[in-house]
């Protein structure tokens, strides 16, 4: 039972690092809001085969789903991030990736909170609130399809630059934002001349190793420094 456990709450950062680690191929492939809807549906179905999984007395269905929800926050988490930041005008851009991290903190809480068993922790209600994380998944699914692409991927990948001017009108009206489409050109043609390092790659570049060094180092003492109990 330990092992079950176990393996049932670190399943879900397997999941996570199979989802991150494909996020680059299928966002360049198809593209962030695309990839965005998918993943809701993805996480919608992981929420219902969770939700059903005490009706149909199968621990392996919230194995199951554990991992779905861990491969769709996986893709999530990067994908939401630079979602957010290329529909932004440049004077937003800041405001709105640091809201990402805003609710992903909220979420946490808000879990923590509902686990109670005064709330959905009880021994009934319990299956509800695993099947609670479909809810923001069936919200975005929802809403995202008015909003449009994002402007840089459609010039910078697709090279549609009729879509791009009809997403930039539409994400920020009809005034000025030649300052914007300039740094998107600017991108383009420097993303032309650049290459880009897989993961094994990047390992190895030297120019990039204290980069590497302090981000893991970052990642892996977050959890040490209490943002958890606050």
């Amino acid at each position: 039972l330990l092992f079950l456990w176990s393996f049932t709450v670190s399943i879900f950062g397997i999941g996570g690092l199979l989802g991150s680690s494909g996020s680059r191929y299928l966002t360049v492939k198809f593209g962030k809001k695309k990839c965005l809807l998918c993943n809701n549906v993805l996480m919608i179905v992981a929420a219902s085969i969770m939700g059903c999984s005490k009706i149909s007395q199968s621990f392996e269905m919230i194995l199951i789903g554990r991992f779905m929800c861990g491969v769709s926050a996986g893709l999530c988490v990067p994908l939401h991030h630079q979602y957010v930041g290329e529909i932004s005008p440049r004077k937003l851009r800041g405001f709105a990736n640091s809201t990402s991290s805003f609710f992903w903190t909220l979420g946490k809480a808000i879990g923590q909170i509902s686990g109670q068993r005064e709330l959905l922790g009880s021994q009934a209600l319990w299956p509800l609130l695993m099947a609670s994380c479909g809810l923001p998944a069936l919200v975005q699914l929802v809403t995202l399809p008015f909003f449009p692409e994002s402007p840089p991927y459609l010039l910078v990948q697709k090279g549609d630059t009729e879509g791009f001017k009809k997403a930039i009108r539409q994400l920020w009206g009809e005034g000025q934002h030649q300052a914007e489409i300039d740094d998107i050109v600017k991108e383009k043609a420097t993303m032309k001349n650049t290459k880009i390092l897989s993961v094994l790659e990047l390992v190895k570049d030297r120019a990039s190793r204290w980069q590497l060094y302090m981000i893991v180092t970052l990642t892996a003492t977050i959890q040490l420094c209490g943002i958890n109990a606050v």
